[in-house]
């Protein structure tokens, strides 16, 4: 057998638009543009690469697609600023195709959401301040007003739960929170026969606030874990 070192190795010859793509990187990761700067046009980036337009448009297309430049028709690029928000919205799409596609998925989802929020309810139990408090009950005082506003509703209901992991004071988890409500939305059935549900959702979240209010962390665990479990059934997918 040849020795495995005097075997040849080969180079591949990469695109010229990832070229562009790293060197563009590079320039916002390093320092060079911030956020909120914007790109050089695109003959000023074919003067300084030594490349065509085509590879400079697929470059920033792809940056674009990451969400670290917003591309706007008639305008030069702009660097953005990311967030976890905005890093998870850029899988929005990848994870709707994703429960579209496969049926074990969103049974998936609902249990990585039970596990997620019941940690995330005692973080708050533990951590809320009178301010916390004060935000959740207006929130839900805005949910008992819209009872006959679904959307409206649905909105105020989605804002308690991220509310609650905004607590941890960690952007991420917030992110997460806002991230698997978004995904779960499109198959809450409720939406389709919604009379009768708006009670019992209030007073499930009266008795989770009541837990946080009392920094009573296990009590906040059971009553999270009653809520989501009787509220699981209301994601189904449809047809």
């Amino acid at each position: 057998m040849p020795d495995p070192e005097s075997l040849p190795e080969t180079i591949v010859r990469r695109k010229l638009s990832h070229e562009v793509f790293d060197r563009l990187k590079t320039m916002i990761t390093g320092g060079e543009l911030v956020p909120g700067d914007t790109l050089p046009s695109e003959r000023e980036l074919m003067d300084r690469f030594g490349v065509g337009r085509p590879a400079i448009r697929e470059a920033m297309q792809a940056l674009a697609n990451m969400g670290l430049i917003a591309i706007t028709h008639g305008e030069r690029a702009r660097v953005l600023a990311l967030t976890a928000k905005s890093i998870f919205q850029q899988v929005d799409l990848s994870a709707h195709i994703l429960l579209s596609a496969s049926p074990d998925s969103l049974e998936h989802l609902k249990q990585a959401r039970s596990f997620f929020e019941r940690g995330m309810v005692r973080e708050a139990a533990l951590k809320a301040t009178d301010e916390d408090v004060e935000r959740l009950s207006e929130v839900l005082e805005r949910q008992r007003q819209s009872v006959d506003d679904v959307a409206a509703f649905v909105g105020a209901d989605m804002r308690f739960h991220t509310l609650i992991a905004a607590i941890s004071r960690n952007p991420i988890f917030e992110a997460v929170s806002e991230a698997m409500l978004g995904w779960l939305r499109e198959y809450r059935t409720d939406l389709l026969v919604w009379s009768g549900k708006q009670d019992r959702t209030l007073a499930e979240h009266r008795d989770i606030l009541k837990h946080i209010v009392d920094h009573d962390a296990d009590g906040a665990d059971a009553a999270m874990a009653k809520h989501l479990a009787r509220s699981s059934a209301l994601y189904a997918r449809r047809g």
